[in-house]
């Protein structure tokens, strides 16, 4: 839930956390990434240290927004992170910027289970106060009522400016501004309507960042046309130190490594893997060691622990079927009894075969006994609280953690003598069991994100 605890800070600039706002929305759909893209690349070319902030369980978008700011960029998760580790990752995220951006989820109050999990909440949480991002098209003077619900709905949550997107005309401008004035709350950009101000889409989202023909033009063009329609400056003095200190050493666990050496595999086909969790083993000592399936590139043999995250397997289920040091690689290291873990995409390629949207199958790993489909698609979405149902190098059974199940995979099959999770939804509904563990490999479809309960 939304705490009511936190006063309304509309103080001067203080204290010694990362400066950092929040981009808001009422809605999905409204312009939020491409305005945080254009506004990231706008105030690295104006001379700020910017890095950028998700919030919500999201791997494509910090991608752009890396590109963008040139920093990598981290997600907040009100949800599945517990405090002490959402405020590890706020705190990284300033560790070497000026000032940190963060893109909301959803519209502002939209969460799960009791508005749970919410930009607001995140809001809350750090201090970081809200610029509230309005699609204006079809609007006049009722852009005043929305705003002035956003502001007023939590008691101590006020918004800090406003940016009006897609205004049609300057006489669209000028009776937007004239209905908000009487609320008193800056109107900090009047974005125009640009059809070329769009990202396209992709399969279960958009093209990834590496994917997209011409990012770099891209995003030199929205910064310069999104550079005559807000006030950077102003919209950066916005911005508010983040308020909680930052935790000390070695509270944050966050997800125990697999190993001391882990093999990693990104590319194009595993890309979704949270730069906090890779951080995290860092942190506790692990060598990350990142090899390229889509290369034909095997675990490094002096690793003690492969993992496959999440990505577009399905997109190149072709190459990966015909990559004979990885697959070979990977059976090689589940015999010696490394521990293997795979997640989403890389559970997927673990399994004894994958059916690409044509309808054609490819023979995978071997090493699992799932097989999964993407000629009839099936939308599973949402958090999951898992409690693990066997010993694993991230814990002993009865261990728990938080995370995310989004794909579109059909499971034709998947044994059930052997679940790796006992699962529940974000309010706490049963689900069927998760996943599947053969020897020393493991695997199922949920991102894990944090351990234990928030």
């Amino acid at each position: 839930m939304i705490p009511a605890s936190h006063d309304d800070d509309t103080s001067p600039v203080s204290g010694c956390g990362p400066l950092g706002l929040i981009l808001a929305a009422p809605s999905s759909s409204t312009g939020k990434t491409t305005l945080t893209l254009a506004l990231l690349r706008l105030l690295r070319d104006a001379g700020r240290r910017v890095a950028s902030v998700k919030i919500g369980p999201d791997y494509i978008d910090p991608a752009f927004h890396a590109a963008a700011s040139g920093r990598p960029c981290r997600n907040l998760d009100a949800w599945a992170m517990r405090p002490p580790t959402l405020a590890e990752l706020a705190w990284r995220a300033g560790d070497e910027a000026e000032l940190v951006l963060a893109e909301g989820v959803m519209g502002l109050f939209d969460g799960v289970a009791g508005r749970c999990g919410t930009t607001a909440e995140v809001a809350l949480a750090t201090g970081w106060p809200v610029v509230l991002i309005v699609d204006v098209r079809g609007q006049a003077g009722s852009v005043a009522a929305v705003v002035h619900g956003f502001d007023r709905f939590h008691p101590n949550l006020r918004l800090a400016g406003v940016i009006l997107n897609r205004v049609s005309s300057d006489r669209h401008e000028l009776l937007l501004r004239r209905a908000l004035d009487p609320l008193g709350i800056p109107v900090l950009g009047a974005v125009r309507r640009r059809p070329e101000l769009s990202l396209p889409d992709r399969h279960l989202g958009l093209v990834q960042a590496s994917e997209h023909p011409d990012l770099e033009t891209f995003l030199q063009h929205a910064a310069r046309l999104i550079g005559r329609d807000v006030d950077g400056p102003a919209l950066a003095a916005t911005a508010r130190p983040l308020r909680p200190s930052r935790p000390s050493p070695g509270t944050v666990p966050g997800l125990p490594p697999l190993g001391q050496r882990i093999a990693i595999a990104r590319d194009r086909a595993f890309a979704f893997a949270y730069d906090g969790i890779l951080e995290g083993w860092q942190a506790a000592g692990a060598e990350i060691l990142p090899f390229s399936p889509l290369l034909n590139q095997g675990p490094a043999h002096d690793a003690d622990a492969v993992y496959l995250p999440g990505g577009y397997p399905e997109l190149h289920a072709g190459p990966l079927a015909n990559a004979p040091h990885f697959l070979d690689g990977l059976r090689a290291a589940a015999q010696a009894g490394k521990p293997i873990y795979g997640e989403c995409g890389g559970y997927m390629v673990l399994g004894r075969g994958l059916v690409d949207a044509e309808g054609r199958r490819h023979a995978m790993a071997g090493l699992l006994e799932l097989e999964s489909s993407f000629a009839q698609r099936k939308l599973h979405l949402g958090y999951r609280q898992v409690e693990l149902a066997e010993d694993t190098p991230f814990g002993p059974i009865g261990t728990t953690f938080r995370g995310h199940e989004f794909h579109f995979a059909t499971v034709l099959g998947e044994p059930a003598q052997r679940p790796l999770f006992l699962c529940h939804d974000a309010e706490g509904t049963p689900h069927p069991p998760a996943g599947e563990r053969k020897g020393s490999v493991i695997g199922s479809f949920i991102h894990l994100i944090d351990t234990g309960e928030p």
